[in-house]
């Protein structure tokens, strides 16, 4: 089963934030700058968290990762925005 995770990151050294944003192309689509929209397997949010992990100073940096519920049910309504909206993605990501 996929779940829906929202993925936000705050990343104080300039050179880490680019290798982050790269990063998290691999496992998601942004929705914003620092956020991203993940449709992972139990097994590729593993590899998400392993890959953030390894770019973060866990001193200075920080990582939310919240789990909106699976892809098709909750997952598909519980976002929404204000301003000028974003298409969702239909189907997952691929993890590079």
């Amino acid at each position: 089963m996929r779940n829906r995770y929202l993925a936000a990151y705050d990343i104080m050294d300039p050179d880490r934030l680019r290798v982050m944003r790269r990063t998290m192309l691999g496992f998601g689509e942004p929705l914003q700058y620092s956020v991203f929209l993940c449709e992972l397997s139990g097994k590729e949010k593993v590899l998400l968290v392993s890959a953030v992990t390894d770019v973060m100073n866990m001193a200075e940096d920080r990582v939310l990762i919240v789990d909106l519920g699976p892809v098709g049910g909750r997952g598909d309504e519980c976002i929404s925005f204000l301003g000028r909206s974003r298409d969702l993605p239909e189907r997952g990501s691929v993890v590079v």
